[in-house]
């Protein structure tokens, strides 16, 4: 099965679900912004790779409005050289616009995560032969004041149903790109890993968030980065390599 299939599975069972207060819209980018999120799959997921980087789940100004993890609009667009028609979803908070493309706000976890890429490996072609990166969850939660909500503060009867739709489109990302590491960027990331590929043969370990949202990251989230993913004994190119 190809990621594409995989997505579109997703997609399609977790399009499927209700959920109740406090949430009072989901953003489904699978759906209104597919045709970006499958020419990332076609482009950068095709073959084996060392390392998958796990997300959590749609950020505001990131895949909510690229449709690709992380997807802050000037990295997706003039790194990873992306850029497609973005629908509207069917309901829309006014303080959540989706602008797609034409978005003025960066994302700045986006920005810190394909920023470290682009400087560390130059290009993305560089970057994929050894790295993927996926979210867990394919939807953005919020509230009816338009504040986000992250999967792990849904109700519990929402979060099972969601999360095993989850699981197994993870175990089957897992079968098509056949990692060595699963990296949690993030603790929730980590820890929907060790339960979905229990008894799986990979090491599974964590990275901080980049998110701005918290302290730690705004302290040389590259540097910590960086330092957590050779303490999993990933082996990154030396600083020089992507000028080379």
């Amino acid at each position: 099965m190809r990621l594409q299939a995989v997505a579109q599975a997703l997609s399609a069972e977790t399009a499927a679900l209700a959920f109740g207060g406090p949430v009072a819209l989901v953003y489904h980018p699978l759906s209104y912004a597919w045709e970006a999120h499958a020419a990332y799959l076609e482009r950068y997921g095709q073959a084996r790779r060392s390392v998958l980087l796990l997300g959590m789940n749609p950020g505001q100004f990131g895949m909510a409005q690229t449709g690709v993890p992380f997807g802050d609009v000037d990295m997706v667009r003039d790194w990873l050289g992306i850029q497609a028609r973005i629908e509207a979803p069917p309901n829309v908070h006014p303080k959540r616009p989706v602008l797609g493309f034409q978005c003025p706000r960066r994302e700045v976890s986006g920005q810190r995560l394909w920023g470290w890429a682009r400087a560390r490996f130059g290009t993305p072609e560089r970057f994929f032969a050894q790295f993927f990166v996926a979210n867990y969850c394919p939807l953005a939660f919020m509230t009816d004041t338009g504040r986000n909500l992250t999967p792990n503060a849904l109700p519990a009867a929402e979060r099972a149903p969601l999360f095993a739709a989850c699981d197994q489109a993870l175990r089957a990302t897992v079968d098509v790109l056949a990692p060595d590491y699963l990296v949690g960027i993030g603790r929730f990331a980590e820890e929907r890993a060790l339960a979905a590929l229990s008894g799986r043969k990979l090491c599974i370990g964590r990275i901080l968030h980049p998110s701005p949202a918290s302290p730690a990251a705004n302290r040389d989230w590259v540097g910590q980065a960086e330092q957590g993913l050779r303490q999993l004994g990933i082996s990154l190119p030396d600083a020089g390599a992507a000028a080379d």
